[in-house]
């Protein structure tokens, strides 16, 4: 195979950064294709830890072009200081790091916007970053958006801004009292980040689609998860992009006969930021039953706590169908190591029905009763485990039921945050 795609199968946080880290050793390209610097993934690295947000997570490996795509979009000021963080660590990425002409740009009024209108909200807030990447999305749809094509010309950019901050003025003052943004000190502030960005631009989606026809190993690192997909997710508490395998591609300018692979990185319990149902939340007993500095459960862009339950078979089961799973990696199985059992959603209950997948609306998701199936725990390290063939039995047995449930089969287990921490049952980008 030489396209892969990896996608996040639940809220987002499930170890997508460590297995594209571990994947993208052995590609030529890795893509980031959606969203923006809202996303986070950290990477530990001989008792190193690295956070990235929006440069790829690739950008560790001297083989690996790094490409961010069209169907991003970018805050130049928050893209250049992870280039300055890299610069920092000694990582070299000199002509390795690309951006797309088609991205959208972030400007100051989106992020300023994003607050306003959540704090709006009140006691509906969806519990978003604050990073912009909503209005700017909406910019994007609305037509109104400016891309870096855009953005790098003085002459253009000028003309786009001069619309565009009108009526974000308007909505500045007049509704939220805020005082207006000045047209001149924002295009003097362009013009200094567009200098800079220049350098990093090209016709990436040209070069994925050239790397596709010649064969080379293309790794497409999805953000987020398939529950926070604008149209699929857990709406309205979703993120604004397309975060599913289908999304990804489209982001990068392709189309979906040309990937050979869609991983999905599913955690072995369930975790969420933000607002919104979880349907398997753990009562206040079951919580102390975990380590929560061995958990690690705090969200890398927002900095909050994240809310944990048990393995929901539901939830990933609609995850599979909508992104047509070839594998899952399943991760974090070693934070399950002392518990005497474990549960598994299989099905939800709601208003006397059965249901094996998802309700469409949040309302009745907040409603459904898990239905849980209970399996011994193995209560045994697994952290040192070499091998798959190696872990205890009854890890093994919570494993196979999960894939049993999903009915995808499992192509890698991760058991620590380390990259040594990983157990293949399937080798990718075979020589």
């Amino acid at each position: 195979m030489s396209s892969i795609i990896v996608v996040g199968t639940q809220w987002g946080d499930e170890g997508k950064g460590k297995i594209t880290d571990i994947l993208a050793k052995s590609a030529d390209f890795v893509v980031r294709a959606q969203g923006g610097n809202n996303a986070g993934h950290t990477i530990l690295i001989d008792a190193q830890e690295l956070r990235f947000h929006l440069i790829p997570s690739g950008i560790l490996h001297p083989n690996a072009q790094c490409l961010i795509t069209g169907g991003t979009v970018i805050d130049p000021a928050s893209f250049l200081e992870e280039v300055d963080c890299l610069r920092k660590e000694g990582v070299d990425f000199t002509d390795r790091l690309w951006l797309s002409n088609y991205a959208h740009v972030i400007f100051p009024y989106h992020k300023l916007l994003d607050k306003l209108y959540e704090k709006q909200k009140r006691d509906q807030v969806i519990g978003t970053t604050g990073k912009g990447i909503g209005p700017c999305y909406a910019d994007r749809s609305s037509r109104i958006g400016v891309r870096l094509a855009e953005f790098i010309r003085p002459d253009i950019l000028r003309e786009r801004l001069q619309t565009t901050l009108f009526s974000k003025n308007q909505e500045l003052q007049i509704i939220f009292k805020k005082e207006p943004l000045l047209l001149d000190s924002l295009l003097e502030e362009c013009h200094q980040l567009a200098a800079k960005l220049k350098p990093f631009m090209a016709p990436v989606e040209e070069w994925i689609a050239e790397a596709l026809k010649m064969g080379k190993k293309v790794l497409f690192e999805g953000a987020q998860g398939t529950l926070l997909d604008n149209n699929f997710g857990s709406y309205p508490y979703v993120t604004s992009s397309s975060t599913i395998a289908a999304g990804v591609a489209a982001g990068a300018g392709i189309g979906p006969t040309q990937i050979d692979h869609v991983l999905g990185v599913v955690k072995t319990y369930t975790t969420r930021v933000g607002e919104g149902p979880l349907p398997t939340a753990f009562t206040k007993e079951e919580q102390k039953m975990f380590v929560a500095s061995k958990a690690r459960e705090i969200g890398t862009t927002t900095g909050r706590t994240r809310r944990m339950g048990w393995f929901d078979a539901c939830l990933v089961r609609y995850s599979a169908r909508l992104n047509g799973l070839d594998s899952m990696a399943l991760t974090k199985l070693d934070i399950l190591d002392t518990l005497d059992e474990i549960k598994i959603c299989t099905h939800y209950r709601l208003d006397g029905i059965i249901l094996e997948s998802p309700p469409v609306l949040v309302e009745d998701l907040a409603r459904a009763e898990p239905i849980y199936e209970i399996l011994e725990g193995w209560r045994e390290k697994t952290s040192q485990v070499s091998s798959y063939e190696k872990l205890p039995e009854k890890a093994m047995y919570y494993l196979q039921r999960i894939s049993e449930l999903i009915d995808v089969p499992i192509s890698m287990v991760s058991v620590g945050p380390d990259r040594k921490s990983t157990l293949f049952l399937q080798q990718f980008f075979k020589k």
